[in-house]
């Protein structure tokens, strides 16, 4: 995991660099370091639009009594987008474009909702002692219940009270 976070933090910056400077050297600086600034300026403006809309659906299906499972995952894309767009580089800025558009968010919910799915069924696995249903994973973009009768699992607690003799 170390190991992956330094590549994440030497090699896409470095990356990036690369990319300024070689697009700087087929335009101009000006023109490169004004991309810089109005991807920017563009990106924030709508990341910050589109990340209120989120916050209203998330309200409204609160209000509904919805789980705003799907809807909270938008928001945290578009905070993903506009943190690539505030960053100084091309390969972020089309990363950070390309999620704020909501066909692109649709298909990654999808994927990720399948991630997750997989993660908490090796969870699960891993703990013999219950086992899980998909509640909860049905708004990440996918389309069919997978929640079945055999799934669900009624438990109940009872609390042992202690006695003076024990």
């Amino acid at each position: 995991m170390l190991f992956r976070l330094f590549l994440l933090f030497t090699l896409i910056p470095l990356a990036e660099l690369w990319l300024l400077l070689w697009f700087s050297s087929l335009t101009s600086p000006t023109v490169t370091f004004g991309l810089v600034v109005v991807t920017g300026i563009l990106g924030a403006w709508l990341a910050r639009k589109q990340g209120a809309q989120a916050w209203k659906k998330i309200q409204m299906n609160l209000v509904q009594g919805q789980q705003p499972t799907g809807v909270v995952l938008d928001g945290l894309m578009i905070l993903i987008a506009g943190a690539f767009l505030i960053t100084p580089g091309i390969m972020t800025d089309m990363l950070g474009f390309a999620l704020l558009i909501p066909p692109v968010r649709e298909l990654l919910k999808v994927h990720i909702g399948e991630w997750l799915r997989k993660k908490a069924m090796l969870q699960v696995q891993s703990h013999a002692s219950f086992h899980s249903s998909h509640a909860g994973f049905q708004d990440f973009g996918s389309t069919q219940s997978t929640v079945k009768e055999e799934d669900i699992i009624d438990v109940e607690f009872v609390r042992k009270e202690s006695s003076e003799t024990d």
